[in-house]
Protein backbone atom coordinates (compact mmCIF):
# COMPACT_ATOMS: atom_id res chain seq x y z
CA UNK A 1 0.00 0.00 0.00
CA UNK A 2 1.15 3.46 -1.29
CA UNK A 3 2.10 5.75 1.48
CA UNK A 4 -0.85 8.46 0.69
CA UNK A 5 -3.63 5.23 0.92
CA UNK A 6 -2.05 4.46 3.68
CA UNK A 7 -2.37 7.45 5.44
CA UNK A 8 -6.07 8.12 3.98
CA UNK A 9 -6.90 4.76 5.59
CA UNK A 10 -5.91 5.87 9.10
CA UNK A 11 -7.78 9.03 8.93
CA UNK A 12 -10.71 6.60 7.64
CA UNK A 13 -10.00 4.57 10.64
CA UNK A 14 -10.26 7.30 13.43
CA UNK A 15 -12.78 9.20 12.11
CA UNK A 16 -15.13 5.91 11.95
CA UNK A 17 -13.25 5.21 15.82
CA UNK A 18 -14.89 8.48 16.84
CA UNK A 19 -18.29 8.62 15.15
CA UNK A 20 -19.28 5.09 16.11
CA UNK A 21 -17.76 6.10 19.87
CA UNK A 22 -20.14 9.05 20.23
CA UNK A 23 -23.12 7.71 18.50
CA UNK A 24 -22.97 4.47 20.58
CA UNK A 25 -22.69 6.86 23.96
CA UNK A 26 -25.76 8.79 22.71
CA UNK A 27 -27.87 5.87 22.08
CA UNK A 28 -26.35 3.93 25.42
CA UNK A 29 -24.87 1.16 23.44
CA UNK A 30 -21.38 -0.27 24.38
CA UNK A 31 -18.87 1.04 22.61
CA UNK A 32 -16.38 -1.56 22.18
CA UNK A 33 -18.88 -3.85 21.05
CA UNK A 34 -20.82 -1.33 18.72
CA UNK A 35 -17.07 -0.56 17.27
CA UNK A 36 -16.51 -4.88 17.28
CA UNK A 37 -19.40 -5.37 15.19
CA UNK A 38 -18.85 -2.03 12.83
CA UNK A 39 -15.62 -3.53 12.24
CA UNK A 40 -16.51 -7.36 11.39
CA UNK A 41 -18.55 -6.44 9.22
CA UNK A 42 -16.64 -3.71 7.05
CA UNK A 43 -13.91 -7.08 6.77
CA UNK A 44 -15.99 -8.59 4.89
CA UNK A 45 -16.46 -5.81 2.15
CA UNK A 46 -13.88 -5.87 -0.45
CA UNK A 47 -12.83 -2.55 -0.79
CA UNK A 48 -11.69 -2.81 3.05
CA UNK A 49 -7.93 -3.69 3.02
CA UNK A 50 -7.05 -7.09 4.79
CA UNK A 51 -5.71 -5.94 8.18
CA UNK A 52 -2.63 -8.08 8.95
CA UNK A 53 -1.71 -8.06 12.68
CA UNK A 54 1.62 -8.03 13.56
CA UNK A 55 2.11 -9.45 17.73
CA UNK A 56 4.89 -6.89 18.32
CA UNK A 57 3.71 -3.97 17.17
CA UNK A 58 0.35 -4.65 19.56
CA UNK A 59 2.64 -5.93 22.11
CA UNK A 60 5.15 -2.61 21.84
CA UNK A 61 3.67 -0.15 20.22
CA UNK A 62 0.08 -0.59 21.59
CA UNK A 63 0.01 -2.27 24.99
CA UNK A 64 2.47 -0.07 26.93
CA UNK A 65 0.64 3.75 26.60
CA UNK A 66 -2.85 2.03 27.11
CA UNK A 67 -1.40 0.56 30.60
CA UNK A 68 0.15 3.82 31.02
CA UNK A 69 -2.52 5.73 30.44
CA UNK A 70 -4.58 3.70 32.72
CA UNK A 71 -1.69 3.44 35.37
CA UNK A 72 -1.18 7.05 35.62
CA UNK A 73 -4.70 7.71 36.52
CA UNK A 74 -5.48 5.29 39.34
CA UNK A 75 -4.63 5.72 42.66
CA UNK A 76 -1.26 4.27 44.39
CA UNK A 77 -2.95 4.39 47.79
CA UNK A 78 -6.30 2.54 46.71
CA UNK A 79 -3.99 -0.35 45.42
CA UNK A 80 -1.74 -0.68 47.79
CA UNK A 81 -4.65 -0.92 50.24
CA UNK A 82 -6.61 -3.93 48.41
CA UNK A 83 -3.30 -5.56 47.76
CA UNK A 84 -4.04 -8.75 48.32
CA UNK A 85 -7.38 -8.70 46.46
CA UNK A 86 -5.65 -7.47 43.62
CA UNK A 87 -2.77 -10.31 43.43
CA UNK A 88 -5.13 -13.03 44.16
CA UNK A 89 -7.04 -12.47 40.93
CA UNK A 90 -3.45 -11.03 38.92
CA UNK A 91 -1.78 -14.26 39.60
CA UNK A 92 -4.17 -16.87 41.46
CA UNK A 93 -7.35 -16.31 38.81
CA UNK A 94 -5.02 -16.41 35.77
CA UNK A 95 -2.93 -19.71 37.36
CA UNK A 96 -6.49 -21.22 37.96
CA UNK A 97 -7.89 -20.27 34.46
CA UNK A 98 -4.98 -21.38 32.97
CA UNK A 99 -4.82 -24.87 34.56
CA UNK A 100 -8.69 -25.05 34.35
CA UNK A 101 -9.20 -23.82 30.84
CA UNK A 102 -6.44 -25.69 29.77
CA UNK A 103 -7.85 -28.95 30.01
CA UNK A 104 -11.31 -28.44 29.34
CA UNK A 105 -10.00 -27.10 25.62
CA UNK A 106 -7.69 -29.84 25.64
CA UNK A 107 -10.76 -32.31 25.94
CA UNK A 108 -12.91 -30.09 23.83
CA UNK A 109 -10.55 -29.69 21.21
CA UNK A 110 -9.23 -32.95 19.81
CA UNK A 111 -6.72 -31.80 16.96
CA UNK A 112 -4.16 -30.25 19.81
CA UNK A 113 -1.70 -31.44 22.30
CA UNK A 114 -1.88 -30.47 26.73
CA UNK A 115 0.55 -27.86 25.68
CA UNK A 116 -1.12 -26.18 23.00
CA UNK A 117 -4.34 -26.31 25.79
CA UNK A 118 -2.33 -24.88 28.21
CA UNK A 119 -1.00 -22.23 25.80
CA UNK A 120 -4.22 -21.28 24.56
CA UNK A 121 -6.11 -21.12 27.83
CA UNK A 122 -2.60 -18.41 28.93
CA UNK A 123 -3.96 -16.44 25.84
CA UNK A 124 -7.27 -15.87 27.10
CA UNK A 125 -6.79 -15.75 31.00
CA UNK A 126 -6.03 -12.34 31.51
CA UNK A 127 -9.02 -10.01 31.85
CA UNK A 128 -8.43 -6.45 29.46
CA UNK A 129 -7.44 -3.27 31.32
CA UNK A 130 -8.96 -1.59 28.22
CA UNK A 131 -12.28 -3.20 28.25
CA UNK A 132 -12.41 -3.50 31.80
CA UNK A 133 -12.44 0.32 32.29
CA UNK A 134 -14.67 0.69 28.94
CA UNK A 135 -17.24 -1.52 30.03
CA UNK A 136 -17.09 -1.72 34.47
CA UNK A 137 -15.98 2.21 34.59
CA UNK A 138 -19.80 3.53 33.47
CA UNK A 139 -21.34 1.46 35.95
CA UNK A 140 -21.00 3.23 39.37
CA UNK A 141 -19.55 0.17 40.80
CA UNK A 142 -18.37 0.72 44.62
CA UNK A 143 -15.22 1.83 44.89
CA UNK A 144 -13.40 -1.26 46.23
CA UNK A 145 -15.07 -3.27 43.76
CA UNK A 146 -13.09 -0.97 40.78
CA UNK A 147 -10.41 -0.79 41.96
CA UNK A 148 -9.44 -4.35 42.39
CA UNK A 149 -10.89 -4.79 38.76
CA UNK A 150 -8.74 -2.33 37.18
CA UNK A 151 -5.31 -3.51 39.43
CA UNK A 152 -6.22 -7.01 38.18
CA UNK A 153 -6.72 -6.14 34.73
CA UNK A 154 -3.20 -4.22 34.93
CA UNK A 155 -1.25 -6.99 36.46
CA UNK A 156 -2.46 -10.35 35.35
CA UNK A 157 -0.92 -9.45 31.47
CA UNK A 158 2.32 -10.63 33.42
CA UNK A 159 1.36 -13.68 35.02
CA UNK A 160 -0.47 -15.05 31.55
CA UNK A 161 2.33 -13.57 28.99
CA UNK A 162 4.59 -16.08 31.53
CA UNK A 163 1.92 -19.28 31.61
CA UNK A 164 2.19 -18.70 27.70
CA UNK A 165 6.00 -18.57 26.98
CA UNK A 166 6.29 -21.65 29.39
CA UNK A 167 3.61 -23.14 27.17
CA UNK A 168 5.48 -22.22 24.21
CA UNK A 169 8.94 -23.99 25.44
CA UNK A 170 6.54 -27.24 26.50
CA UNK A 171 4.93 -27.39 22.48
CA UNK A 172 8.82 -27.80 21.10
CA UNK A 173 10.64 -28.91 24.45
CA UNK A 174 10.70 -30.04 27.90
CA UNK A 175 9.84 -27.48 30.97
CA UNK A 176 9.34 -28.04 34.52
CA UNK A 177 7.56 -26.36 37.69
CA UNK A 178 10.47 -25.08 39.00
CA UNK A 179 11.62 -23.51 35.87
CA UNK A 180 8.09 -21.90 35.10
CA UNK A 181 8.64 -20.33 39.10
CA UNK A 182 12.62 -19.27 38.38
CA UNK A 183 11.60 -17.34 35.49
CA UNK A 184 8.46 -15.79 36.73
CA UNK A 185 10.13 -14.34 40.01
CA UNK A 186 12.70 -13.15 37.18
CA UNK A 187 10.42 -11.34 35.34
CA UNK A 188 8.18 -9.53 38.31
CA UNK A 189 11.49 -7.94 39.92
CA UNK A 190 13.02 -7.49 36.71
CA UNK A 191 10.11 -5.65 35.55
CA UNK A 192 9.78 -3.63 39.21
CA UNK A 193 12.70 -2.99 39.16
CA UNK A 194 13.19 -1.34 35.84
CA UNK A 195 9.47 0.20 36.08
CA UNK A 196 10.37 1.94 39.14
CA UNK A 197 14.42 3.33 38.20
CA UNK A 198 12.77 4.93 35.04
CA UNK A 199 9.72 6.44 37.42
CA UNK A 200 12.07 7.59 40.00
CA UNK A 201 14.98 8.80 37.46
CA UNK A 202 12.16 10.46 35.21
CA UNK A 203 10.35 12.49 37.88
CA UNK A 204 13.85 13.55 39.10
CA UNK A 205 14.21 14.94 35.68
CA UNK A 206 10.80 16.45 35.29
CA UNK A 207 10.78 18.14 38.75
CA UNK A 208 14.28 20.37 37.19
CA UNK A 209 11.90 21.24 33.73
CA UNK A 210 10.16 24.63 33.60
CA UNK A 211 8.55 23.96 29.88
CA UNK A 212 5.28 21.47 29.66
CA UNK A 213 6.08 20.94 26.14
CA UNK A 214 9.23 19.06 27.29
CA UNK A 215 7.58 17.11 30.34
CA UNK A 216 5.10 15.81 27.75
CA UNK A 217 7.94 14.39 25.48
CA UNK A 218 9.33 12.82 28.66
CA UNK A 219 5.85 11.77 29.54
CA UNK A 220 4.76 9.94 25.82
CA UNK A 221 8.39 8.37 25.53
CA UNK A 222 7.91 6.88 29.50
CA UNK A 223 5.65 3.61 28.80
CA UNK A 224 7.96 2.65 25.63
CA UNK A 225 11.02 2.93 27.42
CA UNK A 226 10.27 1.04 30.19
CA UNK A 227 8.54 -1.63 28.36
CA UNK A 228 11.99 -2.15 26.34
CA UNK A 229 14.12 -1.81 29.14
CA UNK A 230 12.12 -4.58 30.97
CA UNK A 231 12.20 -6.48 27.70
CA UNK A 232 15.73 -6.39 27.52
CA UNK A 233 16.87 -7.81 30.35
CA UNK A 234 14.19 -10.72 30.17
CA UNK A 235 11.74 -8.85 32.62
CA UNK A 236 8.28 -8.26 32.57
CA UNK A 237 7.24 -4.89 30.13
CA UNK A 238 3.76 -5.11 31.41
CA UNK A 239 4.88 -4.75 34.89
CA UNK A 240 7.66 -1.70 34.11
CA UNK A 241 5.02 0.44 32.15
CA UNK A 242 2.28 0.20 35.25
CA UNK A 243 5.18 0.08 38.21
CA UNK A 244 6.21 3.83 36.16
CA UNK A 245 2.53 5.20 35.78
CA UNK A 246 1.46 4.28 39.35
CA UNK A 247 4.70 5.97 40.28
CA UNK A 248 4.80 9.29 38.51
CA UNK A 249 0.93 9.58 38.60
CA UNK A 250 1.28 9.31 42.71
CA UNK A 251 4.74 11.60 42.30
CA UNK A 252 2.59 14.13 39.62
CA UNK A 253 1.61 16.98 42.48
CA UNK A 254 5.11 17.02 43.66
CA UNK A 255 7.43 16.95 40.60
CA UNK A 256 5.21 18.80 37.99
CA UNK A 257 3.72 22.29 37.22
CA UNK A 258 0.38 22.33 37.24
CA UNK A 259 -0.19 23.54 33.66
CA UNK A 260 2.35 20.41 33.10
CA UNK A 261 0.08 17.99 34.93
CA UNK A 262 -3.53 19.32 33.01
CA UNK A 263 -1.30 19.32 29.63
CA UNK A 264 -0.39 15.38 30.48
CA UNK A 265 -4.15 14.43 31.87
CA UNK A 266 -6.13 15.97 28.30
CA UNK A 267 -2.65 14.37 26.76
CA UNK A 268 -3.52 10.56 27.52
CA UNK A 269 -6.99 11.20 27.75
CA UNK A 270 -6.79 11.71 23.95
CA UNK A 271 -4.49 9.03 23.54
CA UNK A 272 -6.35 6.62 25.59
CA UNK A 273 -9.84 6.85 23.93
CA UNK A 274 -8.01 6.90 20.29
CA UNK A 275 -5.89 3.40 20.98
CA UNK A 276 -8.45 1.98 23.53
CA UNK A 277 -11.79 2.16 20.85
CA UNK A 278 -9.42 1.83 17.60
CA UNK A 279 -8.52 -1.67 19.15
CA UNK A 280 -12.05 -3.29 19.38
CA UNK A 281 -12.61 -1.63 15.05
CA UNK A 282 -9.04 -3.57 15.00
CA UNK A 283 -10.44 -6.65 16.78
CA UNK A 284 -13.49 -6.15 14.14
CA UNK A 285 -11.18 -5.85 11.13
CA UNK A 286 -9.66 -9.21 11.50
CA UNK A 287 -12.60 -11.18 11.70
CA UNK A 288 -13.02 -12.22 7.78
CA UNK A 289 -9.33 -13.43 8.00
CA UNK A 290 -9.56 -15.51 10.94
CA UNK A 291 -13.03 -16.97 10.14
CA UNK A 292 -11.28 -17.82 6.83
CA UNK A 293 -8.51 -20.09 8.44
CA UNK A 294 -11.20 -21.33 11.10
CA UNK A 295 -12.98 -23.06 8.13
CA UNK A 296 -9.78 -24.43 6.88
CA UNK A 297 -8.51 -26.13 9.94
CA UNK A 298 -11.60 -26.52 11.89
CA UNK A 299 -13.52 -29.49 12.80
CA UNK A 300 -16.78 -28.13 10.84
CA UNK A 301 -19.68 -25.83 12.39
CA UNK A 302 -21.55 -27.57 14.51
CA UNK A 303 -18.56 -28.63 16.41
CA UNK A 304 -17.22 -25.44 16.52
CA UNK A 305 -20.52 -24.01 18.18
CA UNK A 306 -20.10 -26.40 20.87
CA UNK A 307 -16.20 -25.82 21.16
CA UNK A 308 -16.86 -22.61 21.59
CA UNK A 309 -20.07 -22.34 24.07
CA UNK A 310 -17.96 -25.16 25.99
CA UNK A 311 -14.29 -22.54 26.42
CA UNK A 312 -16.59 -19.84 26.57
CA UNK A 313 -18.46 -21.66 29.63
CA UNK A 314 -14.70 -23.28 31.13
CA UNK A 315 -13.71 -19.43 31.43
CA UNK A 316 -16.78 -18.07 32.99
CA UNK A 317 -16.91 -21.00 35.54
CA UNK A 318 -13.24 -21.20 36.12
CA UNK A 319 -13.48 -17.22 37.09
CA UNK A 320 -16.87 -17.80 39.01
CA UNK A 321 -15.22 -20.71 41.17
CA UNK A 322 -12.16 -18.95 41.76
CA UNK A 323 -13.37 -15.69 43.16
CA UNK A 324 -16.58 -17.36 45.16
CA UNK A 325 -13.73 -19.37 47.02
CA UNK A 326 -11.41 -16.71 47.65
CA UNK A 327 -14.51 -14.48 48.96
CA UNK A 328 -15.72 -17.63 51.36
CA UNK A 329 -11.79 -18.15 52.29
CA UNK A 330 -11.64 -14.39 53.27
CA UNK A 331 -15.34 -14.42 55.04
CA UNK A 332 -15.20 -17.89 56.64
CA UNK A 333 -11.63 -17.62 58.02
CA UNK A 334 -9.14 -16.43 60.62
CA UNK A 335 -10.39 -13.09 61.90
CA UNK A 336 -7.16 -11.61 59.89
CA UNK A 337 -8.71 -12.46 57.12
CA UNK A 338 -12.11 -11.72 57.98
CA UNK A 339 -11.11 -7.83 58.63
CA UNK A 340 -9.95 -7.77 55.22
CA UNK A 341 -13.06 -9.46 53.57
CA UNK A 342 -15.72 -8.08 50.85
CA UNK A 343 -18.95 -9.22 50.49
CA UNK A 344 -21.28 -11.93 48.46
CA UNK A 345 -22.29 -9.42 46.10
CA UNK A 346 -19.30 -7.65 45.53
CA UNK A 347 -17.57 -11.06 44.31
CA UNK A 348 -19.93 -11.70 42.15
CA UNK A 349 -19.68 -8.24 40.40
CA UNK A 350 -16.25 -9.33 40.32
CA UNK A 351 -16.43 -12.80 38.85
CA UNK A 352 -18.65 -10.99 36.36
CA UNK A 353 -16.57 -8.32 34.60
CA UNK A 354 -14.20 -10.83 33.36
CA UNK A 355 -13.70 -8.88 29.64
CA UNK A 356 -10.97 -10.28 27.12
CA UNK A 357 -9.43 -7.84 24.84
CA UNK A 358 -6.50 -6.73 23.28
CA UNK A 359 -3.57 -8.92 25.13
CA UNK A 360 -5.79 -11.67 24.04
CA UNK A 361 -5.79 -10.29 20.67
CA UNK A 362 -1.97 -10.20 20.25
CA UNK A 363 -1.12 -13.18 22.30
CA UNK A 364 -2.76 -15.87 20.66
CA UNK A 365 -1.06 -14.54 17.63
CA UNK A 366 2.68 -15.10 19.27
CA UNK A 367 1.66 -19.25 19.02
CA UNK A 368 4.45 -20.84 17.00
CA UNK A 369 3.48 -21.60 13.28
CA UNK A 370 3.50 -25.30 14.32
CA UNK A 371 0.48 -25.24 17.18
CA UNK A 372 -1.72 -27.57 16.51
CA UNK A 373 -5.06 -26.03 15.29
CA UNK A 374 -3.21 -22.54 15.13
CA UNK A 375 -5.57 -20.73 13.14
CA UNK A 376 -8.26 -22.28 14.52
CA UNK A 377 -7.26 -21.36 18.14
CA UNK A 378 -7.15 -17.94 17.34
CA UNK A 379 -10.58 -17.91 15.77
CA UNK A 380 -11.64 -19.44 19.30
CA UNK A 381 -9.85 -16.41 20.69
CA UNK A 382 -11.69 -13.56 18.67
CA UNK A 383 -14.69 -16.02 20.13
CA UNK A 384 -13.58 -15.42 23.43
CA UNK A 385 -13.25 -11.47 23.37
CA UNK A 386 -16.41 -10.93 21.71
CA UNK A 387 -18.53 -13.27 23.39
CA UNK A 388 -16.66 -11.55 27.17
CA UNK A 389 -17.65 -8.26 25.95
CA UNK A 390 -21.44 -9.29 24.86
CA UNK A 391 -21.47 -10.50 28.45
CA UNK A 392 -20.19 -7.52 30.12
CA UNK A 393 -23.43 -6.06 28.56
CA UNK A 394 -25.21 -7.72 31.03
CA UNK A 395 -23.18 -6.06 34.07
CA UNK A 396 -25.86 -3.25 34.70
CA UNK A 397 -28.50 -5.93 35.60
CA UNK A 398 -26.12 -7.89 37.94
CA UNK A 399 -24.73 -4.79 39.50
CA UNK A 400 -28.66 -3.95 40.04
CA UNK A 401 -29.70 -7.32 40.90
CA UNK A 402 -27.05 -7.59 43.20
CA UNK A 403 -28.19 -4.15 45.18
CA UNK A 404 -24.68 -3.01 45.41
CA UNK A 405 -24.10 0.06 47.00
CA UNK A 406 -23.18 3.26 44.59
CA UNK A 407 -20.11 5.59 45.03
CA UNK A 408 -21.49 7.61 48.22
CA UNK A 409 -21.18 11.32 46.06
CA UNK A 410 -22.72 13.05 48.87
CA UNK A 411 -19.86 11.95 51.53
CA UNK A 412 -17.12 12.28 48.66
CA UNK A 413 -18.17 15.93 47.65
CA UNK A 414 -18.33 16.72 51.51
CA UNK A 415 -14.87 15.06 51.81
CA UNK A 416 -13.40 17.13 48.88
CA UNK A 417 -14.67 20.40 50.50
CA UNK A 418 -13.19 19.42 54.20
CA UNK A 419 -9.74 19.03 52.01
CA UNK A 420 -10.27 21.77 50.18
CA UNK A 421 -11.23 24.14 53.30
CA UNK A 422 -8.18 22.16 55.40
CA UNK A 423 -5.40 23.33 52.59
CA UNK A 424 -6.77 27.01 52.44
CA UNK A 425 -6.24 27.36 55.62
CA UNK A 426 -2.98 26.93 54.96
CA UNK A 427 -2.73 29.37 52.55
CA UNK A 428 -4.58 32.06 54.56
CA UNK A 429 -1.39 31.18 57.62
CA UNK A 430 1.21 31.52 54.96
CA UNK A 431 -0.98 34.93 53.97
CA UNK A 432 -0.53 36.42 57.43
CA UNK A 433 3.10 35.35 57.27
CA UNK A 434 3.82 37.28 54.39
CA UNK A 435 1.42 40.33 54.91
CA UNK A 436 3.64 43.48 55.72
CA UNK A 437 2.79 47.15 55.87
CA UNK A 438 3.51 47.68 51.90
CA UNK A 439 1.06 45.30 50.91
CA UNK A 440 -2.47 47.09 50.49
CA UNK A 441 -5.67 46.12 52.26
CA UNK A 442 -8.10 45.89 48.90
CA UNK A 443 -5.77 43.02 47.83
CA UNK A 444 -5.46 41.38 51.26
CA UNK A 445 -9.27 41.33 51.55
CA UNK A 446 -9.90 39.91 48.46
CA UNK A 447 -7.59 36.76 49.23
CA UNK A 448 -8.83 36.29 52.13
CA UNK A 449 -12.66 36.35 50.68
CA UNK A 450 -11.45 33.47 48.41
CA UNK A 451 -9.71 31.42 50.50
CA UNK A 452 -12.46 31.68 53.12
CA UNK A 453 -15.00 31.14 50.65
CA UNK A 454 -15.22 27.03 50.65
CA UNK A 455 -14.66 27.13 54.59
CA UNK A 456 -17.91 29.11 55.10
CA UNK A 457 -19.94 27.41 52.77
CA UNK A 458 -18.87 23.92 54.75
CA UNK A 459 -19.87 25.56 58.06
CA UNK A 460 -23.44 26.13 56.84
CA UNK A 461 -24.49 23.81 54.96
CA UNK A 462 -26.94 21.59 56.48
CA UNK A 463 -27.16 18.63 54.76
CA UNK A 464 -30.51 18.68 53.53
CA UNK A 465 -30.36 18.17 49.79
CA UNK A 466 -30.08 21.94 49.15
CA UNK A 467 -27.19 23.44 46.99
CA UNK A 468 -23.89 23.92 48.25
CA UNK A 469 -22.84 27.71 47.77
CA UNK A 470 -19.73 26.35 46.24
CA UNK A 471 -22.22 24.24 43.52
CA UNK A 472 -24.08 27.48 43.06
CA UNK A 473 -21.13 29.79 42.65
CA UNK A 474 -19.83 27.59 39.79
CA UNK A 475 -23.29 27.14 38.04
CA UNK A 476 -23.79 31.20 37.74
CA UNK A 477 -20.00 31.74 37.15
CA UNK A 478 -20.16 29.68 34.64
CA UNK A 479 -23.04 31.58 33.10
CA UNK A 480 -20.88 34.55 33.77
CA UNK A 481 -17.63 32.90 31.91
CA UNK A 482 -19.66 32.48 28.80
CA UNK A 483 -20.75 35.99 28.75
CA UNK A 484 -16.83 36.55 29.02
CA UNK A 485 -16.14 34.39 26.25
CA UNK A 486 -18.67 35.92 23.72
CA UNK A 487 -17.40 39.39 24.63
CA UNK A 488 -13.76 38.83 23.93
CA UNK A 489 -14.70 36.74 20.70
CA UNK A 490 -16.55 40.02 19.33
CA UNK A 491 -13.79 42.33 20.74
CA UNK A 492 -11.11 40.35 18.58
CA UNK A 493 -13.64 39.66 15.63
CA UNK A 494 -13.63 43.45 15.68
CA UNK A 495 -9.92 44.11 15.89
CA UNK A 496 -9.41 46.22 18.87
CA UNK A 497 -6.51 44.67 20.39
CA UNK A 498 -4.03 42.65 19.43
CA UNK A 499 -3.83 38.46 19.39
CA UNK A 500 -1.32 38.16 22.75
CA UNK A 501 -3.43 40.71 24.26
CA UNK A 502 -6.86 37.87 23.28
CA UNK A 503 -4.91 34.48 23.58
CA UNK A 504 -3.77 35.60 27.25
CA UNK A 505 -7.45 36.47 28.46
CA UNK A 506 -8.72 33.60 26.68
CA UNK A 507 -6.09 31.23 28.60
CA UNK A 508 -6.75 32.43 32.09
CA UNK A 509 -10.58 32.24 31.30
CA UNK A 510 -10.08 28.45 30.12
CA UNK A 511 -7.93 27.86 32.93
CA UNK A 512 -10.83 29.47 35.64
CA UNK A 513 -13.28 27.53 33.89
CA UNK A 514 -11.12 23.78 34.08
CA UNK A 515 -10.86 24.70 37.62
CA UNK A 516 -14.66 25.30 38.21
CA UNK A 517 -15.27 22.01 36.69
CA UNK A 518 -12.78 20.31 38.86
CA UNK A 519 -14.61 21.57 42.07
CA UNK A 520 -18.29 20.54 40.62
CA UNK A 521 -19.82 17.07 41.56
CA UNK A 522 -19.80 15.02 38.67
CA UNK A 523 -23.36 13.17 38.30
CA UNK A 524 -23.53 9.31 39.18
CA UNK A 525 -22.50 7.31 36.34
CA UNK A 526 -25.27 4.72 34.93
Amino acid sequence: MDPVALISWIVVFVVVTVIVSGLSGRAGVSAPVALVLVGGVASFIPAVPTVEIEPDLILYGLLPPLLFASAIRISLIDIRARNDGIILLSVGAVAFTVVSVGFASWLLIPSITLAAAFAFAAVIAPTDAVAVSAIAGRLGLPRRVLTILEGESLLNDATALVALNASILAITSVVNPVMIAGEFVIEVVAGVGVGLAVGWVLSEVRRRLRAPVLDTCLSLITPFLAFLLAQAIHGSGVLAVVTAGLLLGYRAPIVQSAEARIAESLNWRTIQFLLENAVFLFIGLNLAGILEGAIQTGPGLWPTVFISIGVLAALIVSRFVWEMTVTAIYRLGPRRLRERSWSWGNGIAVSAAGVRGVVTLAAVFLLPEDTPSREFLQFLAFVVVVGTLLSGLALPRIIRALHLPPPNHSQERVEQLMLMAEVQTAGLDRLDELTTEADEEQVLNRLRTNASFVANALEQYTGDGSELRTVAFARLRRQMIAAEREALLSARADGRYQEPAVAAVLAAIDAEEATLKAMTPKPPRS
